[in-house]
């Protein structure tokens, strides 16, 4: 026996569907030998249904013969199918591919030969807005919609058609709806009606608006209003898998209907916001399914088991990626796709679920589909029970082995039993199906309150909250969440004095009371309360953050994305980079959408600096970062925020001056302060200049790069609903307040260089020392550097910089008085400062001899440069540096506990006293005379 003859004996083997037909049609096995090495794909499709008669040719063909032929087809594609799947020839998307493709076509044959008639009797319906025919619209709902069609699936669809109105251009009219209901119950008929020949594809209806008890087709119109005002939730993760299939994809009819469609079902479907609602609803929907599988398995004898609705089974895997789709899908794109393959890939790239548990379902999945097609190609039903007969189960293991497992069921059972035990656990640890681990939610005793001898402030507050109209309004379920989740958080505050972290949980409920989708987050996730617990203990800025923008809640779900900010980095802003573009391409791809785009850009940045301060307080991370590594991430966020917002704004400042749009802007974002500096804090302003390049009386450009920059700055400053992302500071410009926003690069050299009247202060030289471009032109970045070092190592006169520093650093000083008697951290002398200017007079006083000065490198690298060329002492540069990075150090961790001056008393505070000796003496060694006027008098 040669292969092919074998591979033909084992599709018989496992298919007596295929055997009937192959005994009927003997011819096709001479087909099968030339087809059935190759790929079933689109084309190979097209191919066969043109062989059998199905063209634009056969339009005038009689309806039986047209049936026969579409039926015909269907037979010898499942037949080819089965035969590469069976003998390990076909991947899993290759069947479930070509058998939704091959649904595609048959429903847009059916529906040209449909057309013909009704165009010959009644005309055609006509669209308004396009001055063009109105063609019907067929969704394919379910694994249609997903191109996972099964070996006998059937197809579930919906029917639109555009807008209401007359038919033209026949004998006689109907009424749009009229003429397109009588499409669709004739291309059902042509498409689930049984002859001798079969069928094409059972049709079933019942996801249309209101079920079997709607209408069969609706317009636009009628399924928006429907899904406005009745829409269920159940049919969310329906809308999931809509996929428009007529008119066909690729055309421009199906462009424009897509567009039309997704109009309507995106915001249906997907939240504005992460809704972690959808578990529970989710949840209450798969217990349904599952006990009426329960029910359906006990009453088939000889098939208890479904591997399709049962515990473990194919919808439970389905439903974890619709929970992550419909719970995420609205604030990131990526999330609309329909293929569970797909959107499980997407779940393990985005670190939500361990790459081993991706890994475990992904397999589970493959295996279940294998065996769903396996047990539906032996007679073609559409069954998913598998068999409790021994000789069954043995032809099973031996098909799903490829004939390497002959009768070995038990070993087949065992791999069946693993998958689906893999997915029935990770399905109850994703929707939380033990009980014991999500909060209780009955109804507290009235006379609970916090203990007045652990939370004295808590308990007042609490006493107003009981009676306040604010809590009476309160939905009965929210009621119930807020206050479970109070009792539960005292009792576990109790012993830790958590009056303060109660307090701050308190405003947090508050914030949230109205939104069950960010209390649901608490009630069913206890690491997230767990982590917001740790926070609000950790950070009075911190708990006011969170307050403000309850959505970050789901950052404190898991610890991975903390880890990979940390681990990788440059990977790391690469990806929300990429993931931000997207989302703002998705809004900004219609008209304007600015105001949509802002808010994406505010949402991001929340995001990314929540994730930061998780990691800054040790929360999902083994050790927290250190406050350089906080300010690097801060730092690359807003550089990431500048450059985002100037490719977005830029391209319409072009359009209004009639500029190519290939045309790129000489144009940068030079920032100073503590962004220059890569210091930048959680609440830190922005000191940016705007430079262009042109010639200096181009005054057009002047005008041009001014619009450029006002429009940024209201991007980046404007409150929006979710915020705003900075405040900024234009005052270091050349002349300051009083000078252009936006500066000649040739002028800003010139004026740097003090070529001519108007000349830099000394001041500004020090503000250039922490200066550096963060976005636009990387041209016109490195010319800013160039004119940077050039300005730095100029020689200067020592005593005079010396003398003008000083006169400065009183000038300073004396604007933060401190009358305290406490030290503080950045303006006493000793302080931040102190050091800032003394870095910052090295680096002008001695670039031109040491050129390593000039790098914009940080203060404590600079002062480790200063020493190892012999300006000051190596032990001295060490002990300053180290004194610099205390300063900073307790400076962020009071302003995250929610401190607005960072002063300490430095009784019992050795260290700190011995860091500002350290720096005081450095001071006086360069300077002569102290920074405080009041000390030098």
């Amino acid at each position: 026996m040669d292969e092919f003859s074998r591979q033909i004996a084992f599709l018989e083997q496992h298919s007596t569907y295929a055997r009937r037909w192959l005994n009927a049609h003997p011819e096709w096995i001479d087909w099968l030998r030339s087809c059935g090495q190759t790929k079933v794909d689109l084309q190979g499709i097209q191919d066969l249904l043109k062989t059998s008669g199905i063209s634009r040719q056969g339009l005038g063909l009689e309806e039986p013969q047209f049936m026969a032929n579409l039926r015909l087809a269907r037979q010898r594609l499942m037949i080819w199918i089965a035969f590469r799947d069976l003998n390990g020839m076909a991947s899993l998307d290759e069947v479930t591919h070509g058998l939704s493709h091959f649904a595609e076509l048959a429903v847009a044959n059916s529906i040209a030969y449909i057309r013909e008639d009704l165009k010959n009797r009644f005309g055609l319906p006509w669209s308004k807005p396009n001055d063009a025919e109105m063609p019907l619209m067929v969704v394919g709902m379910g694994k249609l919609g997903g191109l996972e069609l099964n070996l006998s699936s059937d197809i579930d669809l919906i029917f639109l058609y555009e807008h209401e109105g007359e038919t033209l251009g026949g004998p006689k009219s109907l009424s749009n709806h009229e003429w397109f209901s009588r499409m669709g119950k004739h291309l059902m008929r042509l498409l689930s009606e049984h002859d001798e020949n079969g069928f094409v594809f059972r049709v079933d209806m019942r996801l249309r608006p209101n079920g079997d008890s709607g209408p069969l087709v609706c317009s636009l119109e009628m399924l928006e209003e429907y899904l406005l005002v009745q829409g269920r939730e159940w049919e969310r993760y329906a809308w999931i898998k809509g996929r428009l299939i007529a008119p066909l994809p690729g055309s421009s009819e199906h462009l424009y209907c897509a567009k039309e469609l997704d109009q309507l079902i995106r915001p249906f479907v997907y939240r504005r916001h992460l809704d972690y609602g959808v578990i529970a609803s989710i949840r209450d929907l798969h217990a349904q399914i599952q006990h009426e599988a329960d029910k359906r398995s006990s009453g088939h004898q000889g098939r208890s088991r479904d591997i399709k609705l049962g515990r473990g089974g194919i919808r439970e895997i389905e439903f974890l990626a619709q929970m992550f789709q419909l719970m995420r899908g609205g604030t990131d794109p990526r999330f609309r796709i329909r293929a569970t393959l797909e959107v499980l890939s997407l779940i393990g790239r985005r670190g939500i679920l361990p790459s081993e548990e991706i890994d475990a379902l992904q397999s589970a999945y493959i295996f279940l589909r294998r065996l769903e097609h396996r047990i539906q190609v032996w007679d073609d039903q559409q069954t998913h029970y598998l068999p409790d007969d021994e000789s069954a189960r043995s032809r099973l293991a031996s098909s799903m082995a490829e004939g390497g497992l002959e009768g070995q069921s038990q070993a087949f059972m065992a791999d069946l039993d693993r998958h689906q035990n893999n997915v029935a656990r990770l399905f109850e640890k994703a929707f939380l199906l033990d009980d014991s681990s999500r909060l209780e939610l009955a109804p507290i005793d009235l006379s609970w309150e916090p203990d007045a001898q652990y939370f004295p402030q808590t308990l007042a507050r609490w006493s107003n909250w009981v009676d306040s109209p604010k809590q009476r309004q309160l939905p009965e379920k929210s009621r119930l969440i807020f206050d479970n989740l109070m009792r539960k958080t005292a009792e576990s505050l109790q012993h830790d004095g958590g009056d303060q972290a109660l307090l701050r949980f308190f405003d947090l409920l508050e914030a949230i009371a109205r939104r069950s989708a960010y209390l649901s987050i608490l009630a069913e996730y206890p690491r997230a309360l767990f982590n917001v617990l740790d926070l609000l203990k950790a950070s009075q800025w911190g708990a006011q953050y969170l307050t403000r923008h309850p959505h970050l809640l789901d950052h404190l779900l898991n610890s991975r994305t903390e880890m990979a900010l940390i681990e990788q980095p440059e990977e790391y802003w690469r990806e929300v980079k990429a993931n931000l573009n997207m989302r703002l391409d998705d809004v900004m791809a219609e008209g304007d959408g600015s105001e949509q785009a802002m808010d994406i850009l505010r949402v991001t940045h929340h995001t990314e600096t929540f994730i930061t301060l998780l990691a800054d307080l040790g929360i999902g991370v083994d050790e927290p970062l250190s406050v350089e590594k906080v300010s690097d991430h801060l730092s690359a966020l807003a550089d990431l925020m500048l450059q985002t917002t100037f490719e977005r704004v830029w391209p319409g400042v072009a359009q209004k001056f009639g500029l190519s749009q290939d045309f790129f802007a000489p144009f940068a974002v030079i920032s100073y302060g503590k962004l220059g500096g890569k210091e930048l804090g959680y609440a830190s302003d922005l000191d940016l200049v705007f430079l262009y390049q042109s010639d200096e009386a181009d005054y057009a450009a002047q005008e041009i790069y001014a619009l450029l920059a006002k429009r940024m700055i209201n991007w980046l400053t404007a409150f929006t609903s979710t915020g705003s992302l900075f405040e900024i500071d234009t005052r270091l410009r050349p002349n300051g307040s009083a000078g252009f926003l936006v500066t000649n690069a040739e002028a800003f050299k010139k004026y740097q260089m003090r070529e001519g009247d108007n000349a830099a202060w000394v001041w500004e030289h020090q503000a250039l020392t922490r200066a550096r471009c963060s976005a636009g032109n990387i041209v016109v970045g490195l010319n800013f550097e160039l004119v940077r070092s050039e300005v730095l190592s100029q020689q200067r006169n020592i005593d005079q910089l010396r003398i003008e520093i000083l006169v400065m650093r009183r000038k300073v000083h004396a604007g933060h008085p401190n009358a305290s008697g406490e030290f503080d951290l950045k303006h006493d002398s000793g302080g931040m400062v102190d050091i800032e200017f003394i870095v910052q007079f090295l680096v002008l006083a001695y670039s031109h001899q040491h050129s390593q000065l000039i790098g914009n490198l940080g203060n404590i690298a600079l002062l480790r440069i200063a020493g190892e060329v012999g300006l000051i002492d190596k032990k001295i540069a060490d002990s300053v540096g180290n004194a610099y990075r205390l300063l900073r150090s307790r400076q962020h961790r009071l302003r995250l506990d929610g401190a607005e001056k960072t002063r300490i008393k430095l009784d019992n505070e050795s260290e700190l006293s011995d860091a500002r000796s350290a720096v005081t003496s450095l001071w006086l060694e360069i300077f002569q005379a102290p920074s405080d006027a009041e000390r030098g008098s």
